[in-house]
């Protein structure tokens, strides 16, 4: 694997490469939102369909605006995802319209989450917007939660941000915004 500093993974990420680093449970792999063939890369990695969607975390709440219509979004709804942020709860939200759907697939709706992994946070900071996440993984493989398996996955050449894993055992819980409804259990 190439070991990235944040510095380094923040420039991959403006390059339209692909890397991987931390969450709060397991290695992520990652890369600008906006940048279709990165996502498409992402895509083919995991062998993951485009229909499915994907997450997008970041370090904040203003950083996800422009993906999501909160105009589709009570007050009391907005408050109660606030709330839960930072943390490993994932919502899913009414997109906006201007969303690509490279990102949201057959869904009018957008998976997005304000971590709490310091790194990841940084790291958005750093890039200044969000990054797509989704599990570092082979199709049919279990989730990488260290940098060896990493390699071991995806080779000695992948990209990853230095640092742990979070104390978490399972992947973020997945909620809807609209109905309160848990998709996927923490």
């Amino acid at each position: 694997m190439t070991i990235l500093s944040l510095t380094q993974s923040c420039k991959k990420l403006s390059l339209g490469e692909v890397i991987a680093y931390p969450t709060e449970a397991v290695f992520g792999l990652g890369c600008d939102p906006d940048n279709k063939n990165a996502v498409l890369t992402i895509l083919s990695l995991k062998n993951r369909p485009i229909e499915k969607g994907l997450i997008l975390i970041a370090s904040n709440f203003e950083q996800l605006i422009p993906y999501i219509d909160q105009s589709k979004i009570t007050s009391q709804q907005k408050k109660i995802m606030l709330n839960s942020w930072p943390g490993a709860v994932t919502w899913i939200v009414p997109k906006n319209s201007n969303t690509p759907y490279f990102l949201t697939g057959q869904f009018d709706s957008i998976a997005i989450r304000v971590t709490d992994h310091f790194l990841v946070s940084k790291l958005c900071t750093l890039f200044d917007k969000p990054i797509v996440s989704t599990s570092a993984n082979l199709s049919g493989q279990d989730p990488c939660r260290t940098m060896a398996e990493v390699e071991t996955q995806f080779g000695i050449d992948f990209p990853v941000l230095q640092g742990e894993i979070g104390k978490r055992k399972n992947p973020s819980e997945i909620r809807d915004i609209k109905t309160g409804q848990i998709i996927r259990q923490g």
